[in-house]
């Protein structure tokens, strides 16, 4: 075929004819092809005679999507629609947030990453195996990805409460990054979603047939490291300036390699530094309802992993922002994990976890079942903490006796079982209303129905990390932030809690509704860019520039002219 020039806004790209036009899914525009573009490019006989408005084509997915059985359906039609028409896809995404990102993301994600294998239609982002490290700089060359600015990588080895799904995980980059579009705005065509491909260690990946991936049991150690570094370098060979994002990594690789990292080149990790930011966010939209200030607040974290301590981390910071000392803000969190209560006796500590562990001595003066030793139950009994957060991935963890334990010793107790998918979570947030006589604050990591009790009804905030990352993403790249800080992701969480309709009704919902994300993002953009010139991490801009900026950068979902 010849190579045709097209107009696209104030840019200009050679391209293929006709088919490969159609087959572009960052160009193709399907029956919305104008006549002078169907002329223009042949495309005359590809469609029906009518030429049909976006409207008209957001309509008919939508017909199609409520149409179908189950959200796992869902899932497959639209990611074949992201794959043929990205304009389309997003325009359905973007008007229906509220509707439609639990399709998207959390909780059907964790199905699609268990049957990615058998569910895969058209190659999305790059696959870089072990055995393929050698041709890793001709994988990345690939000129398609020249305009990259974003790329989230996963090895597949901890995927949400589900764990090792191989070469699956890539539902989450391809999702995560989907969310960076929908509700930051990143222009589609300078994301990548990228899985390494580091074998597996699930025995029904490698029995089953379909399965795509490395059938090869997960290499460690020093394979691994080098491994990590090698992308780590070419990474920045190719793209000097880009943001990457860290995804689902196990807890014994994911804070290392952020620390490795963080001041190699532009990176965070979403386990950790975005769960960390939409809690924190999320609590301090709660505490606007309770009145009780952020560094009174007793907070028990079941789960010791990367989620749970850097949940803890980061509101450690914000209370030492409101006054308390280091060592005094680390009292006030109880960490929960498969020994019981965290303490300097707990064995197989991680370094990550050293700087959350309790005085062992506290259990000597509380009531306790077996003497040194605290279960999630006897800490809430004896430390009547006012926050209890589960990260844990385990089902059912919040027990009857361990909700009704901790609202009796707190008016409005704060609950955030946060585990997803929704098979994962550690309570129903209706009993836990139920359990609370309607007392709690409920945030979670799954959507869930509001429920009626006693004739009110209680909404449950989606405490998801797409509130946060992708305003985080938005900020950075529009300012040209050269890191990710801590800092950042805190400033991050107040700029959602100012968001909160609770801060000006008390009985509103914790956090904005999901079809306001955009808002939020470009909100939470401002704030961490601002974060980013205080710290010396962009140019100094004044506050008009700031938002002209992020605004600039914002791609919207609309057709535009080819010809």
């Amino acid at each position: 075929m010849n190579d045709v020039t097209l107009k696209d806004g104030a840019a200009v790209k050679a391209i293929p004819t006709s088919q490969a036009l159609i087959e572009d899914p960052l160009l193709n525009k399907g029956t919305a092809f104008s006549q002078a573009e169907r002329d223009a490019f042949k495309l005359n006989g590809y469609f029906g005679d009518a030429v049909e408005t976006l409207d008209t084509q957001v309509a008919r997915s939508l017909e199609t999507i409520r149409a179908l059985p189950t959200n796992l359906d869902r899932y497959v039609y639209l990611r074949d629609l992201q794959d043929a028409n990205e304009t389309l896809y997003f325009a359905v995404i973007t008007r229906n947030l509220d509707e439609l990102l639990p399709m998207i993301y959390t909780p059907t994600v964790g199905a699609g990453c268990q049957q990615y294998h058998h569910i895969i239609r058209r190659p999305r982002g790059l696959f870089i195996s072990y055995p393929n490290r050698a041709k890793m700089d001709e994988i990345l060359a690939n000129p398609r990805y020249d305009n990259v600015e974003c790329i989230v990588v996963t090895d597949g080895e901890r995927i949400l409460g589900l764990g090792d799904q191989g070469v699956g995980g890539m539902g989450i980059p391809v999702g995560k990054l989907a969310i960076y579009t929908g509700c930051g705005g990143i222009a589609p065509d300078t994301v990548l979603p990228i899985t390494l491909d580091t074998g597996t260690n699930n025995a029904e990946r490698i029995a089953d047939p379909l399965y795509f991936g490395w059938k090869h049991e997960r290499i460690r150690g020093e394979e691994y490291d080098s491994f990590i570094d090698q992308f780590v370098e070419a990474v920045k060979k190719r793209w000097p300036n880009v943001l990457l994002q860290w995804e689902d990594f196990h807890k014994n690789n994911a804070n290392r390699l952020l620390d490795k990292y963080r001041d190699a080149l532009c990176t965070f990790n979403d386990d950790i530094q975005g769960t960390a930011s939409v809690a924190t966010g999320t609590l301090l939209s709660a505490i606007q309802i309770t009145g009780k200030p952020l560094k009174d607040q007793r907070v028990a974290i079941l789960g010791g992993g990367s989620a749970g301590v850097g949940i803890a981390d980061l509101i450690r910071m914000a209370m030492v922002s409101e006054g308390l000392s280091d060592e005094e803000a680390r009292k006030r969190f109880f960490i929960v994990g498969r020994y019981g209560l965290v303490t300097e006796k707990t064995p197989n500590l991680d370094t990550f976890q050293l700087g959350f562990r309790q005085d062992s001595k506290i259990i000597d003066g509380w009531d306790v079942a077996e003497a040194g030793k605290a279960s999630l139950y006897e800490v809430i009994k004896n430390a009547k903490p006012t926050v209890l957060v589960g990260v844990a991935g385990q089902p059912g963890m919040f027990t009857e006796e361990i909700i009704r334990e901790i609202g009796k010793h707190t008016e409005r107790p704060i609950v955030f079982p946060l585990s997803n998918p929704t098979s994962c979570v550690e309570a129903q947030p209706s009993d836990i209303i139920k359990w609370t006589e309607g007392r709690a604050i409920i945030g979670t990591g799954s959507p869930f129905l509001p429920f009626e009790y006693e004739g009110k009804t209680y909404h449950f905030a989606q405490t998801n990390n797409s509130y946060i990352f992708p305003g985080v993403g938005l900020g950075t790249l529009a300012v040209g932030a050269k890191r990710v800080t801590d800092a950042m992701f805190l400033a991050a969480a107040r700029a959602l809690a100012e968001l909160s309709p609770a801060k000006t009704n008390p009985g509103d919902k914790l956090l904005p509704t999901l079809d306001r994300m955009r808002e939020v993002s470009s909100h939470i953009a401002v704030a961490v860019a601002k974060q980013a010139m205080a710290e010396g991490l962009a140019p100094k801009l004044d506050d008009a520039a700031i938002k002209a900026a992020i605004k600039a950068k914002v791609w919207e979902p609309v057709y535009k002219p080819l010809a």
